[in-house]
């Protein structure tokens, strides 16, 4: 996934299907000018970690 698509998902009121080392998230924050975005499980809501975009994979 790009960071502007990752900002899309974090600003929209929509929940959309992502993943992140198979596991499902959300997202919580994304810092465009690093690549990295602020995830949690939707398992874990106090999990928080930072990880590159690129490594995010939505699923339609």
């Amino acid at each position: 996934m790009d960071a502007n698509r990752a900002q899309e998902i974090a600003n929209s009121s929509t929940m959309a299907n992502v993943t992140y080392n198979g596991a499902g998230i959300y997202i919580e924050h994304v810092d465009q000018q690093n690549g990295t975005a602020t995830i949690h499980p939707l398992s874990e809501p106090t999990s928080k970690q930072s990880v590159p975009v690129a490594n995010l994979i939505e699923i339609e």
